[in-house]
């Protein structure tokens, strides 16, 4: 008896570790508390992007006014996250199926195509990021000289094996990486500051405003709050979600901000690959660049299959990730790092005013997520959430900097917020003015 409730168990415990409910769901047996998904947020926030954004600052602001910038910035992106999360944790949806709800049958589709080709956009700038590093890097330590498409290609296939297995590949990946980068990078802080102190700063302009640094840093991952509750559908509780959310995102995205700041700083470069072969840890380099990038890309696939699970239900999400990860690994081999951005810019456009029309109808109006607590089906379409969705596209590219958007007016300095918050209100009004029109019916 004993040996059969074991046998049961594990094979429980197999299908646990083989299902992502992509469709459905994440039953409670399956999930999880607040430290693994604490991980596996600072995982995604610690990226090289962030370092080229640290370096920035650094070049244009004073060591305590870029830090401070820092800190704010990711203090208000913790907040927009958490509460983002806070609808995921609740349903234990991801976002696509979370948008099914809000935007109807159809519109869904709509949202998870262009999150998914955004993401997978992603995928492949962050590849050839990750390329062009390991390219410099290799010659400086081994004198080859790989071609950059060979090392996309190879870091593409090395990104896309844990999202084939989906968040529990991810969670195993952050639980061993996470310590080892941060270890890694305080390290690298550490021998810096020991032979190369910071240098005395002169009075002089400051490239970056105080406003301007602060809505750079909400930026490099605001679009990223719309997909939080991809990974908070696991927590086993609202709570759960609130502190890994809140914690995992203002740690993880300022900890390589302020370190990139302070590095470039004190060694006069913003090459960090340059840093840490001036430190003598070529090596350590190497580990850095491959993990912080994999552990963030592996994120982006992840959320996109998700999205396209909702378009293909029948082709199983294995091999469907498969099959966006060669696509994305593809796009990074022809050269789409160079090219790709002002297309993400756009799809940032598309993508801002969900989050805040989500949030919106689960905190204000509540109508759709009735529905889905009576265990109904989603309706074909709300017309509603689609005019929320078009009026916060609009005002999203108004708002946007030349030369993408017309930037005629500006809510919040942050383009892709502005179009958050617009979403929201406008989702609100509709939907508070129908419901009480129905009401007084």
């Amino acid at each position: 008896m004993k040996e059969a409730k074991q046998a049961l168990d594990y094979q429980r415990e197999e299908v646990k570790q083989i299902l992502d409910y992509e469709q459905e769901a994440v039953p409670i047996q399956a999930r999880k508390s607040w430290i693994s998904m604490f991980l596996v947020l600072i995982a995604i926030g610690v990226d090289l992007s962030s370092v080229l954004l640290g370096a920035e600052l650094a070049n244009g602001m004073t060591l305590n006014q870029a830090i401070l910038s820092v800190c704010v910035g990711s203090f208000l992106l913790a907040i927009l996250c958490t509460i983002c999360a806070v609808v995921g944790a609740s349903t234990n949806l991801s976002t696509a199926m979370i948008t099914k709800y809000v935007f109807g049958k159809y519109g869904a589709l709509t949202f998870s195509i262009v999150i998914g080709v955004s993401l997978l956009g992603w995928f492949g700038v962050q590849v050839g990021f990750f390329a062009d590093n390991a390219h410099i890097i290799l010659q400086d330590l081994t004198g080859l000289d790989i071609p950059v498409k060979v090392l996309s290609f190879i870091g593409g296939l090395l990104m896309m094996t844990t999202a084939i297995y989906g968040f529990h590949a991810i969670e195993k990946l952050s639980m061993w990486s996470v310590p080892l980068l941060l270890g890694l990078m305080l390290l690298t802080l550490f021998l810096t500051l020991k032979n190369f102190p910071l240098p005395v700063e002169l009075p002089n302009v400051e490239a970056f405003t105080f406003g301007s640094a602060v809505s750079l840093v909400i930026s490099i991952f605001i679009v990223g709050a719309t997909i939080s509750p991809d990974i908070s559908r696991w927590a086993k509780s609202k709570k759960d979600a609130i502190i890994a959310t809140f914690f995992g995102i203002f740690i993880g995205n300022s900890f390589m901000i302020v370190i990139a700041i302070i590095l470039s700083k004190s060694m006069g470069t913003d090459d960090m690959m340059r840093i840490f072969i001036i430190l003598g840890m070529a090596i350590p380099g190497v580990l850095v660049l491959t993990l912080a990038q994999w552990t963030t890309n592996t994120s982006n696939l992840y959320s996109a299959s998700l999205g396209f699970s909702l378009v293909f239900p029948k082709i199983p999400k294995k091999l469907l990730t498969i099959i966006l990860g060669l696509m994305a690994t593809s796009l990074a081999v022809f050269g789409i790092y160079d090219q790709f951005i002002p297309f993400l810019d756009i799809l940032a456009i598309v993508v801002a005013p969900i989050g805040g029309i989500y949030v919106s109808e689960f905190f204000t109006v509540k109508t759709e997520f009735k529905r889905y607590e009576n265990e109904l089906e989603p309706k074909t379409i709300v017309v509603r959430s689609i005019i929320a969705w078009v009026i916060g596209m609009v005002v999203t590219y108004l708002t946007t900097l030349q030369p993408t958007g017309p930037e005629l007016f500006s809510l919040t300095t942050v383009p892709s917020l502005d179009g958050f918050v617009a979403g929201f209100v406008v989702q609100t009004v509709i939907g508070k003015f129908t419901n009480r029109k129905s009401i007084t019916k």
